[in-house]
């Protein structure tokens, strides 16, 4: 590996771990770059997954304040994460890579417009139901949370979309508030992942690549987490919406 690429690997880490700290989808920035530079799809994924834990971990220290009190929410959801990602990570080593690439576009779409009307939705209900949430919210989220799991542990591109989407409809909390769990969550995934990776698919790991996304990515989640608190809800909303139309066209036309 040349010095220029491996600045830009480190570049691209940093990119991705300050996105997924405000929104999610960084590995549509970590992953072509390691394609461009030669590494087989696999082993990118694989590497790219196990680095960007690093960023995870600083964006979610990054938006602690926002979690204060929401410990009963995430021992609840954490849980699930984990299960999905086990097995999400299970079908990334059984499954060809194409088995995702048609249902994933259309999941990213789904999401971008719960986090567009979610908040009308939610409020709808929310008077229809006397002010309360409806008892079915909570089970809903879980088996979302599962499924969102499944996905990032295969993948995890744009899984922060996926989870903001969700919550946007089934939950009344600040955008901000819901960001933090998201990075809690997606923290989560990518770390268990990232195990099962260690452990069943270690011929996969790059280690020089590890260490420059991990690198570039502690940074970035720093540099995320105190811009992505600082932004106003509609213009958050407003960003992730962005991003995953950019996250959907990445999918579709350059696979």
């Amino acid at each position: 590996m040349s010095l220029g690429s491996a600045i830009l690997i480190a570049l691209a880490g940093c990119g991705a771990g300050l996105i997924n700290t405000i929104v999610g989808s960084g590995t549509l920035l970590t992953f072509p770059t390691l394609l461009f530079f030669g590494f087989g799809p696999l082993m990118a994924n694989v590497s790219n997954n196990i680095g960007l834990v690093a960023g995870g971990m600083s964006g979610s220290w990054g938006y602690r304040h926002e979690l204060i009190g929401q410990a009963p929410v995430v021992r609840r959801l954490v849980p699930l994460s984990l299960v999905g990602s086990v097995i999400g990570a299970t079908l990334l080593l059984v499954l060809p890579a194409e088995a995702f690439q048609t249902i994933v576009p259309a999941l990213i779409l789904l999401a971008l417009i719960m986090v567009l009307v979610g908040p009308r939705i939610q409020r709808y209900v929310v008077r229809r139901s006397e002010g309360e949430q409806p008892a079915w919210h909570a089970p809903v989220m879980g088996i979302g949370v599962l499924l969102a799991g499944v996905y990032g542990g295969y993948f995890g591109a744009a899984q922060g979309v996926l989870l903001m989407g969700l919550f946007s409809i089934l939950s009344t909390e600040p955008l901000q508030r819901l960001n933090a769990h998201k990075n809690v969550l997606a923290l989560v995934v990518n770390l268990v992942a990232a195990v099962m990776f260690l452990l069943f698919a270690r011929e996969y790991v790059d280690w020089a690549v590890v260490g420059l996304i991990a690198g570039g990515a502690l940074l970035g989640g720093v540099i995320g987490a105190r811009i992505g608190r600082r932004i106003p809800p509609a213009m958050l909303r407003g960003l992730i919406i962005a991003i995953g139309l950019v996250a959907v066209v990445k999918l579709i036309w350059f696979p």
